[in-house]
């Protein structure tokens, strides 16, 4: 990867720090949630410390407001995700992919929902889409809400619309190697004031007093007239604020989003137009999509061509991940199959396959097309 925090933006940093004394949760905060909400399109922002902690909170608001339930989960995402639902008291449900944009496939989503289900906790995985106009209507029948994690996919968009506009919430990351980095960081969007009102809280230790409905406040203070407005904890919640020194990184990276975004889809195209097809799984539904790594995928399961694949990138000093994002399939995890005994990963086959014959590497606005055209020619000659 190419390093993301650039030379304007440290300048940015030490200009601020220069003018003002004010380090932890404040105005630049304030600023670039609703910067963030304007380039999205939502009602509300929340900056919180990373997209883990966003992931945690969304699933705990979800279970106060939604109670405990079951959440239908992919196994091609981060462990946060799946560790969040846990966390909450929720039970996850896995359901299997589709090879084309790596995400849950939408017979699988809707064939198991049931009187249990309180939400669908759908991943958009390393820059593609992973909702579809059907999928999101037959969820708003169903009256399922959806939960969007775009912490891999800012600015990917389906119908002219950018995801984690479509759900009741959406978690974004904005950890160093994504599309934009605060260094750690992460956002919690939605539309719904009261979620928003509760996500406050959780952000804040569970303190009413950090909810901005004063008719919320007041409300929940005439319910427990012996504590005190100002130290009233109503959910269980933590410190998961970030600083101002992480906004004002943020409000400088945003501007250089839509145009990074644009050069990673045309790297990826021009990756994908120059490998073999016939080595190499290359449909993938790019349409809308923003990837910040090339996802290399074998065409047909081949413990040796894998093993190939994977001396040639080290030899060349190409970085890359097995397995893609998180590693594979999160249901083979040590925490996953502690907690779900019965469930057999294997039953994945589509997971199981990323599993064994995926790859990433980085995908980078300033990468050369030469360097491109070479990682082609290095994986067409394996």
């Amino acid at each position: 990867m190419s390093d993301n925090i650039q030379k304007e933006d440290v300048n940015a940093l030490i200009s601020f720090l220069k003018e003002t004394n004010r380090f932890t949760q404040g105005p630049k905060v304030r600023e670039f949630e609703q910067v963030w909400s304007e380039w999205l399109g939502v009602k509300h922002s929340l900056f919180v410390n990373s997209g883990s902690s966003a992931n945690y909170i969304t699933m705990a608001v979800l279970r106060d407001l939604y109670g405990e339930g079951e959440v239908i989960v992919p196994p091609i995402a981060w462990s946060s995700d799946i560790a969040s639902v846990f966390a909450a008291g929720h039970t996850p449900v896995f359901v299997d992919i589709e090879k084309k944009n790596l995400a849950m496939q939408e017979k699988e989503i809707l064939s198991h929902i049931t009187d249990k289900t309180r939400a669908v906790f759908l991943t958009h995985v390393l820059g593609f889409k992973g909702l579809s106009g059907p999928l999101l209507k037959a969820l708003r029948e169903r009256d399922i809400p959806l939960i969007e994690d775009v912490c891999e996919s800012h600015g990917a968009m389906m119908d002219g619309q950018k995801c984690g506009t479509f759900g009741l919430a959406s978690n974004f990351s904005f950890y160093y190697a994504h599309h934009m980095s605060t260094i750690e960081g992460g956002m919690i969007c939605t539309n719904d004031d009261r979620f928003y009102q509760y996500c406050r809280l959780y952000r804040s230790h569970g303190m009413v007093r950090e909810s901005t409905d004063e008719n919320f406040k007041a409300d929940i203070a005439r319910q427990y007239p012996d504590l005190r407005p100002e130290f009233l904890f109503l959910v269980p919640g933590y410190n998961m604020r970030s600083t101002e020194l992480n906004a004002v990184i943020g409000l400088n990276q945003i501007k250089r989003l839509d145009a990074n975004n644009k050069r990673r889809a045309e790297n990826f195209k021009l990756f994908l137009d120059n490998l073999d097809p016939k080595k190499y799984f290359t449909d993938f539904d790019i349409e809308g999509a923003v990837n910040y790594a090339f996802v290399l995928l074998l065409r047909e399961p081949d413990d040796a061509m894998f093993q190939r694949v994977t001396e040639a990138l080290r030899e060349n000093g190409v970085e890359f991940r097995r397995g893609t994002a998180g590693g594979g399939n999160l249901a083979r995890q040590p925490f996953v199959r502690e907690r779900l005994p019965g469930f057999d990963p294997a039953s994945l086959k589509n997971a199981e396959f990323v599993h064994s014959y995926g790859f990433y590497t980085g995908n980078y606005p300033d990468l050369s097309e030469e360097k491109i055209l070479s990682l082609c020619k290095l994986l067409n000659a394996i």
